[in-house]
């Protein structure tokens, strides 16, 4: 990170926090980095606190692609975001004085409400039903109709988001180096007049999924944009796909996805 001086630390704004965080901005000021206090004016953005945090920060500041993210953990753990622990000085120091570091550049998803209002991913969308009831949408992968879903919502995964939510409900787990989404199902009912797939199911990067709501009443779903509520009502349409845009992080060398997932599962 030797051209990357600028870094804005992102967590929050509580009193502890800021108490907590004093010694990372002490450090960063030590080996002659800028802080800046806008987030438009950095080049590297660093989170502190865990994997939520580390969502947020990505939303906050706008899936900047012309900059480095980097997760420092707060829990006691390195996790799926966060390959520094707030104690480990040491790590840090090491990291940027002798580029024991790489680049990983994560895929995002893009989300489009009814042709009109857009956002992106980078670990997943959901869509759920609102009320005690399940609800029905028309399921199509490029322009063929796949099946019609009846149940109580869909995930919808990139590759690193698949350890999150998406495996809770026996996604499988997907190596970010493949460019594609994961497609889960949230409780389906199967019977006479409804046949879902029953299984999570890839696409490939050039697909596009599309959900179509079908208008028996229960038209206002809960939907989720990573650890986000996305409160737009009546929708009719929801397009997904790989954005072809990236988030990228600072990895260290001995701390690989796969490594990061047997640590955190095994």
């Amino acid at each position: 990170m030797p051209n990357r001086r600028n870094v804005y630390f992102y967590h929050k704004p509580d009193a502890e926090m800021k108490e907590k965080v004093a010694p990372l901005y002490e450090l960063a000021k030590r080996y002659d980095f800028t802080l800046v206090k806008d987030y438009r004016h950095a080049n590297i953005i660093v989170s502190v606190g865990g994997d939520d945090t580390f969502l947020q920060a990505i939303r906050k500041t706008g899936f900047r692609e012309d900059c480095l993210y980097a997760g420092v953990s707060t829990t006691g753990k390195r996790s799926i975001y966060c390959d520094f622990e707030y104690d480990d000085h040491s790590t840090m120091i090491e990291a940027v004085t002798r580029s024991s570091v790489e680049v990983r550049r994560y895929p995002t998803i893009d989300v489009k409400i009814d042709d009109e209002t857009s956002f992106l991913c980078l670990n997943e969308f959901s869509v759920r039903s609102s009320i005690i009831k399940a609800f029905v949408m028309d399921v199509f992968i490029d322009d063929l109709h796949f099946e019609t879903f009846h149940g109580d919502g869909m995930i919808v995964a990139t590759p690193t988001g698949s350890t999150g939510y998406n495996k809770s409900v026996n996604g499988a787990i997907v190596d970010p180096l493949l460019p594609c989404i994961q497609v889960s199902e949230l409780a389906s009912v199967n019977n006479n007049q409804y046949r879902t797939l029953g299984s999570s199911f890839i696409l490939g990067g050039d697909r596009k999924l599309s959900l179509k709501v079908v208008q028996d009443g229960n038209d206002y779903p809960i939907m989720g944009m990573d650890n986000e509520a996305l409160s737009i009502q009546h929708v009719e349409k929801i397009d997904v796909q790989l954005s072809g845009k990236y988030v990228k992080t600072v990895k260290l060398k001995d701390n690989s996805f796969w490594e990061k997932v047997k640590r955190t599962f095994l």
